[in-house]
């Protein structure tokens, strides 16, 4: 049986995948600062993208994207300034969701919300 740390690597494989065939390059994965953690960092020519993967089997009651609640998009926020400062980088940061949906069977419907969220304050 496959844990909750398995399925979620399965997930980030999956957006990983397919943010490259978007033309976006990994710079980082399940990148740390402190107790937060951005699941991927993923740049294109123009931004820096902070993305949040989120996979639930369906049928669910909600979509996978509606779990990066206030607090998840606050943590983000903070390590992704610290990333940022970090590494001087000096394009716009959007930050992003992939929303995964996995079907009975294993089929994955994957949903890119691109500026998901504005982080505040």
């Amino acid at each position: 049986m496959e844990n909750k740390v398995q399925r979620g690597r399965r997930g980030e494989d999956a957006a990983l995948e397919w943010l490259e065939a978007q033309g976006m390059w990994l710079r980082e994965r399940n990148w740390r600062w402190e107790h937060r953690e951005i699941d991927l960092i993923m740049e294109s020519p123009q931004w820096l993208h902070i993305v949040e993967v989120k996979l639930l089997r369906m049928p669910s009651a909600i979509e996978p994207w509606e779990q990066v609640g206030a607090q998840k998009q606050r943590n983000l926020a903070i390590a992704a300034d610290h990333y940022v400062r970090m590494n001087r980088i000096e394009k716009e940061v959007h930050f992003d969701i992939v929303s995964i949906g996995e079907e009975v069977g294993g089929a994955m419907r994957i949903e890119y919300i691109p500026e998901a969220f504005i982080p505040m304050g």
